[in-house]
């Protein structure tokens, strides 16, 4: 093969990138070791269409419904059939190879998976109920959730300890909660629940039609076919615990969401980008002089602060991991901000950001290439395709 065709070849293959975190395997570098610029992984796997990052662990879904899992199994969330500190490379998981999975969801140490008849299943730490299973036992192997045998599951969201699933084609009964409920994260009573251990209905969406869900530390956000944004759990800095969805008082019509432990991003289909709550690790501007603290159940957009700095450009992707965040702008530029003790932003040191700075991976992208950046708690991943 001449070299121009073999370049012509290499340029039309995904590449993935890591960085930050890694000493639970979960770069996929084949090191147990923080990184702290991107590493260009020469892994052998097949088509990549989309990762899931939790705690220290990290799924990856492929084109043909696969799906493999790397890093920390310490809970037996990488889903193997057996218990493992850490896995350095990536492993299919065998015994969803009879389903063609179409959506996996990372917690802190559980995992869900998918697949296209709308079964779901779940493995990992089922210490809170957050597998769904009606006990509080773990498992090592995804389980099929029975309490949805005769639904039709759309989409999983893992948190911290709880977990979401968003059902298909139905405008009552749509979203459900179960795990851990002390921060209101469930969704299902105003009043406290310590945790329950079977999918229970949440309520306030009669009137919407729900098309994205989202979870991280004691978080939990929906999206309406409208782009109204909907979030419950624990409050947002100045912002009481809220246990019922409650929802954004904004003009803006959001197209994705993405959930940190203290804050929040959302995008809009015109390519703003918006942030919710965060501290001195992951706020974009000085908090100290906003605005006073309102209740949660007064208007929450003087908590909506748009992202500096970015000059009117259109971002592309969203992602946040549990004090940083990330967003890929039109121009195909990663930029990183907030809590960078591990590396997590790329930029070559271990220092914190306050707005966002662009992210080098060493490799010139195709101006046409698709970039989806994805994060775990302190590490960060970027998917390009041609």
């Amino acid at each position: 093969m001449e070299e121009s065709e073999q370049v012509k070849i290499e340029e039309k293959i995904e590449r993935l990138w890591s960085w930050g975190a890694g000493t639970d395997g979960q770069l996929g570098t084949g090191r147990l070791q923080d990184e702290q610029i991107p590493q260009q992984l020469s892994l052998s796997l097949p088509s990549v269409s989309s990762l899931a990052c939790g705690g220290a662990h990290v799924i990856a879904l492929t084109s043909d419904g696969k799906v493999l899992s790397w890093g920390r199994g310490n809970s037996g969330q990488l889903g193997h059939g057996e218990v493992v500190n850490n896995l350095l490379y990536p492993k299919a998981i065998t015994s969803l190879d009879n389903y063609f999975i179409t959506h996996v969801s990372a917690g802190w140490g559980h995992s869900g998976f998918v697949s296209d008849s709308g079964c779901l299943f779940t493995c990992g730490d089922g210490s809170f109920g957050q597998l769904g299973h009606g006990d509080y036992a773990s498992h090592s192997s995804p389980i099929k959730v029975s309490s949805f045998v005769d639904q039709n599951v759309a989409q999983v969201a893992c948190g911290m300890r709880h977990s979401l699933v968003l059902l298909k084609g139905c405008l009552s009964n749509q979203v459900y909660g179960f795990g851990s409920g002390k921060r209101g994260q469930l969704g299902v009573s105003k009043d406290k629940i310590k945790s329950i251990n079977l999918p229970k209905v949440i309520s306030g969406f009669e009137d919407e039609e729900i098309v994205g869900i989202s979870a991280n530390g004691d978080h939990s956000a929906a999206l309406s076919v409208d782009g109204h944004l909907y979030t419950w759990g624990r409050g947002f800095k100045g912002y009481e615990d809220s246990h019922l969805p409650q929802c954004l008082n904004s003009t803006s019509k959001f197209t994705k969401v993405t959930l940190g432990w203290n804050h929040a991003l959302a995008m809009t289909g015109e390519g703003k980008v918006y942030m919710l709550g965060g501290n001195h690790l992951g706020v974009l501007s000085d908090l100290h002089n906003a605005r006073p603290a309102k209740s949660l159940f007064d208007s929450r957009e003087a908590n909506l602060e748009k992202a500096p700095g970015l000059d009117g450009t259109k971002i592309t992707d969203i992602a946040t991991g549990a004090e940083h965040s990330v967003l890929v702008t039109e121009n195909g530029e990663i930029k990183t901000w907030g809590w960078g003790e591990h590396g997590q932003l790329g930029l070559g040191d271990d220092g914190d950001r306050i707005s966002p700075v662009t992210v080098n991976l060493g490799y010139d992208l195709n101006e046409a290439a698709s970039i989806r950046v994805y994060c775990g708690s302190g590490f960060t991943f970027a998917l390009t395709k041609p």
